[in-house]
């Protein structure tokens, strides 16, 4: 069974949420502080919570803005605060159509509604036939008892006339006596049916953390009294995935036995949860029995105690649980809860995760979200709140829905997610710049280049290559120019982090040439990942330019800066003494203060964008220079992200 839609009203800040859809696997409600995100988990958690919580209690929890309204409902008359629609699996109507009789369900959907006052139990709302629960009902009655009710015309009927029966054989008894069970009217009848198989519904906040130490006769105290923290009810149920029970650790004589079981509930927790924890793959948690404590106050002195350790393998140390980092103790105490729970429950499960993750580094909450969508939404309908980016998935836009404070109006939930104003937006735009960053510019085979004079080099260069069909760029080479010298270091840095396969081509010019090379050699970076152009070319110094013959070259500056140069530039006016055009370049425009003595590298690269500005083509030499050159980059290619160096 799933969730298929609610709407919230008259509860705290949520004056009328209005109705909205629930994503078959998850909903992600963002939201930013004191939006009502939270009361909106809370009022539908109260439709079916696995835990024991109060009802909703009017005098706390109604808005005080509407008390108008209040006065309009009957004492006896429930004022609703959750109605949610529910949509049955083929299985389930499968069920109640062996209950009650084929094609009793006239629609596979029905209606909770729960709220204040009268109908603790909510208020159901079924589409049926009672016309065939009637008649599937009479077809198991003996022959007399079939006479006595003839064509009865409803549920209630069939009862009362068969009550009025002094005999009754024992195949009419057996079914008066469950309709009688089941409510003795017909949406009584559909109820029983329907209701055990009504989704749970799992709260769990950001507070929710599993203690490090516990004494186990509070433990199990507080169990029986059913006044376990989730917290704690996670460090109870890692006992129960022991198979052990808090009597067990009484047994002074079974120690070796119950050290064995704790060994692997620790091993088997910490298996689920490092599938999914990456930020540090080399911490296993242990379970140890401790004696009392002595010289200290409170339960810890009262009986023995168990302690949760947290094993760093890298440092070869342990510390207690609840002084690692906080992150990873919610992490684990979630996974801890659910798990035994889930195993307990024998219906679906609707968790409902409020802030998840708040207190996790924004890789960690990735892992988080990576942890919902394989671990929890192939099972379990997950709705959980965030006002972080990294919580929001850029390819599902559409399971999130915006939870605004109106005023007027109070907390209202819409799909239509890019009507919300800035504030509620902002991680949405986040999460979608995150991604542009991570897709839109660049890909799992990234090739950085210094600037954009660069880029446009190497796709004349490889246009022309394909044009005389030669070996060219790979395609999946997403080449990325960073906008300038002295960046490069940053991005490999950046972009090596992220595990990607980043290749760089750098020249004589660029600022930070050490910074990246250093990068390289520290094993930052894949072996001959850092391309040279002047290996390529042959030369101690060597840029992008000197791929070009000093012709062709020439003709895109004296083309770009017609307007500068008294007269076009020719090979006799430049100092042929340093082997770099482009510094040979910059001397002439110094000299003769040309353009101010400054030469910009961009210019003479634009005139390749604009067509019939070259008449000629690279030379056969400049061809071989770039088909080498490219084929040393295609090298580097790596076809599956994750096989990195």
């Amino acid at each position: 069974m799933r969730l298929v839609d609610a709407h919230v009203m008259n509860y705290r800040s949520i004056e009328d949420s209005e109705m909205f859809e629930v994503d078959p696997e998850v909903t992600c409600l963002v939201g930013k502080n004191e939006a009502g995100k939270t009361g909106l988990l809370q009022a539908l958690y109260h439709l079916n919570p696995v835990e024991n919580v109060p009802e909703f209690d009017e005098h706390v929890d109604f808005p005080t803005k509407r008390m108008k309204q209040k006065r309009e409902y009957r004492r006896d008359q429930m004022i609703p605060v959750v109605t949610a629609t529910f949509e049955l699996t083929p299985g389930e109507v499968a069920h109640v159509d062996g209950a009650l009789g084929e094609g009793v369900l006239m629609s596979t959907q029905f209606t909770l509604t729960k709220g204040y006052r009268a109908f603790p139990g909510g208020q159901w709302q079924f589409q049926y036939s009672e016309r065939t629960i009637t008649a599937h009902l009479v077809a198991q009655l003996d022959a007399t008892a079939r006479e006595i009710v003839g064509s009865a015309a409803s549920v209630e009927a069939l009862v009362t006339t068969l009550e009025a029966e002094t005999e009754l054989h024992s195949t009419s008894k057996a079914v008066l006596e469950k309709v009688r069970g089941w409510g003795g009217t017909a949406s009584h009848c559909v109820l029983a049916q329907v209701k055990p198989m009504l989704p749970r519904f799992v709260y769990f906040e950001d507070y929710d953390r599993m203690p490090g130490k516990i004494a186990i006769p509070d433990l199990a105290k507080r169990y029986a009294d059913g006044t376990l923290t989730r917290g704690e009810a996670a460090l109870f149920n890692l006992l129960s995935m022991a198979g052990t029970d808090p009597e067990d650790f009484d047994d002074q004589s079974n120690h070796e036995r119950l050290i064995r079981l704790l060994e692997n509930a620790g091993n088997g927790i910490s298996e689920e949860v490092f599938a999914f924890w990456t930020q540090n793959t080399g911490l296993s948690v242990k379970l140890d029995v401790k004696p009392p404590e002595k010289g200290v106050t409170g339960r810890l002195s009262e009986g023995t105690n168990l302690q949760v350790r947290v094993f760093n393998e890298k440092h070869g140390a342990s510390v207690p649980f609840d002084e690692r980092s906080r992150g990873f103790v919610w992490f684990f105490s979630f996974l801890a809860y659910f798990t035994e729970l889930e195993e307990a429950q024998d219906t679906d499960l609707v968790l409902l995760l409020d802030e998840p993750g708040l207190s996790l580094h924004g890789r960690a909450q990735e892992d988080l979200l990576r942890l919902i969508d394989e671990r929890l939404a192939p099972k379990h309908q997950v709705l959980y709140t965030t006002h972080s980016p990294f919580m929001v998935s850029s390819t599902q836009f559409g399971r999130v829905r915006t939870v605004i404070d109106h005023d007027p109006g109070g907390t209202r939930v819409s799909a239509e997610i890019f009507k919300a104003d800035d504030d509620t937006a902002a991680p949405l735009l986040a999460a979608m710049g995150i991604d542009m960053s991570q897709t839109l510019f660049i890909g799992d085979n990234t090739l950085l280049l210094e600037g954009p004079s660069d880029l446009i080099y190497i796709d004349v260069l490889n246009d022309a290559l394909a044009q005389e069909d030669r070996i060219t760029l790979d395609p999946r080479w997403v080449k990325v120019p960073v906008g300038g010298a002295g960046k490069l270091s940053t991005f490999v840095t950046l972009l090596g982090s992220n595990k990607l396969n980043v290749a760089v081509l750098i020249d004589s010019s660029t600022k930070d040439q050490g910074a990246v090379r250093r990068l390289h050699d520290n094993g930052q970076m894949r072996p001959k990942a850092l391309i040279k152009l002047s290996e390529i070319i042959g030369r101690t110094n060597a840029d992008i330019e000197d791929l070009f013959d000093l012709d062709f070259y020439l003709a895109l500056v004296n083309d770009a800066y017609s307007d500068k140069l008294p007269s076009a530039i020719t090979p006799g006016d430049l100092n042929n003494d340093d082997p770099r055009v482009v510094s040979r370049i910059e001397q002439y425009f110094r000299e003769g203060n040309i353009n101010n003595g400054h030469f910009d590298h961009y210019r003479p690269a634009a005139v390749l964008l604009r067509p019939g500005a070259v008449t000629s083509t690279p030379s056969t030499t400049t061809l071989d220079l770039a088909e080498q050159l490219f084929e040393r980059i295609n090298k580097l290619i790596v076809k599956n992200r994750g096989a990195r160096r």
